[in-house]
């Protein structure tokens, strides 16, 4: 009788057992291709992958029973990592342009792209007719290097494989000019205080942010949207941006409330 009743007990709390963890592992693990040096929109700090666009995606998340790994690498690996199935999902302010939609597919737009041109205090550098002919910096495979070719031929591209190595060139007058995300650039000028570093012109395209997939991946790519409609109802999108981002522009479609 003894046995049979300690039988039943054991039972019954391996079933407990089996169920907590079952609901403690439920939930879908996607891989995230990041960048950990760009800051305000994907950097690492504590060990941690934050910036707005991590920290969006990590409330859409949670918010779709998804749970998130991070992997950093350089700008130019990114699409590339996420079309090879290497990760699910790719996330660092990535425009969508029309050469890049050949190669991935993305969500709904979640932000604008702002571009900075950047230089030294005491540069003459003002805007783009004035990197006519000079040595320019751009992070490969980024809009800022599209833009460069494309509205200043004449000027003499140095392309980088990542932020540090792009701004590294800057402090050091490898290069009379560096074009960043415009946070990006503000974020630099504050964490490098004795380079004496400026944005000589900022400028907001009408280019949108999307996170990227591999195509064909309509599940995912549904969750990430309806997640996102979720994050910007209910105000994280609004808060998130403030706290990351509070110069630039707030498009009204990312407001609470927006249709």
């Amino acid at each position: 009788m003894k046995k049979a009743l300690l039988a039943t007990v054991a039972a019954a709390v391996m079933m407990v057992t089996a169920t907590a963890c079952g609901s403690g592992d439920s939930g879908e693990t996607v891989r995230v291709a990041t960048l950990s040096d760009s800051p305000p929109n994907a950097f690492q700090k504590d060990g941690q992958y934050t910036g707005f666009d991590n920290e969006l995606l990590r409330d859409i998340a949670a918010k779709e029973n998804l749970k998130l790994e991070f992997v950093a690498m350089d700008f130019s690996a990114l699409l590339g990592n996420v079309a090879g199935g290497q990760s699910e999902i790719a996330s660092c302010a990535i425009s969508q342009t029309e050469e890049r939609k050949k190669k991935v597919d993305f969500s709904a737009p979640y932000n604008y792209q702002s571009l900075a041109i950047q230089v030294k205090e005491t540069s003459p550098i003002t805007d783009e007719q004035s990197l006519a002919g000079k040595r320019v910096g751009v992070v490969q495979g980024t809009a800022s290097e599209t833009w460069v070719t494309k509205t200043v031929p004449s000027a003499e591209l140095v392309r980088f494989p990542n932020d540090a190595a792009s701004l590294s060139a800057l402090k050091t007058d490898a290069v009379a000019a560096t074009v960043f995300d415009q946070d990006t650039a503000e974020a630099y000028i504050k964490a490098n205080p004795d380079a004496k570093l400026k944005v000589a012109k900022a400028f907001t395209t009408d280019t949108p942010h999307g996170y990227a997939f591999k195509k064909g991946n309509t599940d995912l790519i549904n969750k990430i949207n309806d997640g996102l409609k979720k994050a910007i109802a209910d105000g994280t999108w609004e808060r998130l941006h403030r706290q990351f981002i509070p110069n630039a522009p707030e498009p009204a479609e990312f407001k609470p409330g927006a249709k």
